[in-house]
């Protein structure tokens, strides 16, 4: 097992540092554009998806904007290695479909290492492991609901993915079931998620992680941009002009990228002058971030007895449960994930209260030298978080079709980007990377920065004489 430290993390986050982008003259450093005045594009959200959209911009030798509502670059995708001395991302930490993952892609590239994760979870049963019997009836039961939950979905018309359960699905795995497939991976209770969406989801059976953490390779390829931190977009006027307000001026651009979270803009934290058009109001309303929270724990010595990145479930009883990835990178920190309506109602009680329930879960199926052996800690709580509120998008039933809306721009002027503007990738690094590069190049190519390459005529043969 590769030992993972604070020397190997520094190494691996600098070798993720690209190289400095020039510009149309514009210094490749924070606070280097205009807070007010005329730029090509302005980029709303200095997230994955903002990131995605002011590289291409910027490769493309076009003055732009960036701004951030917080103090901070890479939204919900952010490595913390001081609350417990660790890598610990908050939020997004896995690239799926590695083989196609442009991140993936990108992290080789700048010689960060990926290493794969452990394709199946492990089952706790009470204070044992699932018997291989056991297991097979835990991954059947998966399997089984899954299909059911999606095949039909692909013919017919939406509905809630609980309704979708097979009728003669065992009971017992039914709580189980409802927690690994809705809301620890989506965020969602199968019974708030649309069951269309979920079967257009894009396979995520292969992962790999990041040594260093998925926010830190994030955050170095945004690292060179010239963002404009802690200044949120307060008003889009997209119809007659086309302009941004912040707190430090009026941006006016030619073409706009919004990254902000679906649930920000929901809750009508920014402003669009003329109001945006009922389609897209209710696709935002269906397209709300799910609730996904991370407990940290530092537990030296290795007191649960598990290898490195070893993710864990419990066949629970109901819904007061939660999924463990122990030891991740081979170090002492081990990662508790509540979610769905649980998770929500947890978080607002504060972090006390969620690391005594991850504490007293773990001390449940392993032992009281859980509490014991538990030295620093930390939780994420990202409903309650300004410009984020909540983890991850997920459609809710109906609003499987919303996606599509947010795809296309607004009188082509006004683009989306992000975590819910994909259709396959959606609730995923990956997905809001290519969707702001997909937002930045239909923008690019509008203003006329880039053009389609036309296949040449073939030549005309003459006749012989």
């Amino acid at each position: 097992m590769r030992s993972f430290n604070r020397r190997t993390f520094l190494a691996g986050a600098g070798a993720a540092v690209v190289a400095p982008v020039c510009f149309n003259g514009i210094d490749p450093a924070f606070g280097a554009v205009p807070a007010s005045g005329e730029v090509d594009v302005v980029i709303v959200g200095a997230g994955a998806a903002g990131i995605a959209a002011a590289r291409r911009v910027a490769a493309a030798g076009r003055r732009f904007a960036l701004i951030e509502a917080s103090d901070r670059i890479g939204g919900r995708c952010v490595t913390d290695s001081r609350s417990v001395g660790l890598p610990f991302d908050r939020g997004a930490r896995a690239l799926y479909a590695p083989d196609s993952n442009p991140l993936a892609q990108l992290a080789a590239a700048a010689g960060v290492e990926t290493y794969a994760v452990p394709r199946l979870p492990r089952l706790r049963i009470g204070r044992r492991m699932a018997r291989e019997g056991e297991m097979e009836d835990f991954l059947a039961a998966l399997f089984r609901a899954r299909r059911a939950m999606t095949e039909p979905a692909r013919g017919g018309g939406d509905a809630a993915a609980l309704q979708r359960l097979p009728k003669d699905l065992p009971d017992d795995w039914r709580p189980t079931v409802d927690f690994v497939l809705g809301a620890h991976a989506t965020g969602r209770d199968l019974g708030a998620l649309s069951a269309v969406d979920l079967a257009r989801s894009g396979d995520r059976s292969r992962a790999v992680f990041c040594r260093g953490g998925a926010g830190a390779l994030v955050a170095a390829l945004g690292q060179r941009l010239p963002v404009q931190l802690s200044t949120p977009a307060t008003r889009i006027e997209w119809l007659k002009t086309l302009q941004v307000e912040t707190p430090r001026g009026r941006l006016r651009a030619r073409a706009v990228i919004v990254t902000a979270s679906t649930s920000v803009l929901a809750a009508g934290k920014i402003a669009f002058t003329p109001e945006l058009p009922k389609s897209h109001a209710d696709a935002l309303a269906h397209l709300r971030l799910g609730s996904l929270d991370r407990i940290a724990l530092e537990l030296p010595d290795n007191p649960l007895g598990l290898g490195a990145d070893e993710a864990l479930f419990e066949k629970a009883s109901g819904a007061r449960t939660a999924a463990l990835l122990a030891n991740v990178g081979g170090s002492a920190l081990s990662v508790v994930d509540v979610g769905g309506a649980f998770g929500a109602e947890l978080s607002t009680q504060g972090e006390a209260a969620m690391t005594d329930f991850a504490v007293s879960w773990l001390s449940d199926l392993f032992g009281s030298n859980v509490r014991n052996a538990l030295r620093r800690h930390a939780v994420t709580r990202w409903n309650a978080a300004p410009w984020m509120l909540g983890a991850m998008s997920a459609a809710s039933p109906g609003g499987e079709g919303g996606r599509k809306v947010l795809m296309a721009p607004l009188r082509e002027r006004v683009w989306f980007a992000g975590d819910a503007v994909h259709e396959t990738r959606w609730g995923t690094l990956g997905g809001a990377w290519e969707s702001g590069t997909r937002a930045a190049e239909a923008a690019l190519r509008k203003i006329g920065a880039i053009k389609d390459d036309k296949p040449e005529k073939p030549a005309r043969r003459r006749k012989p004489r």
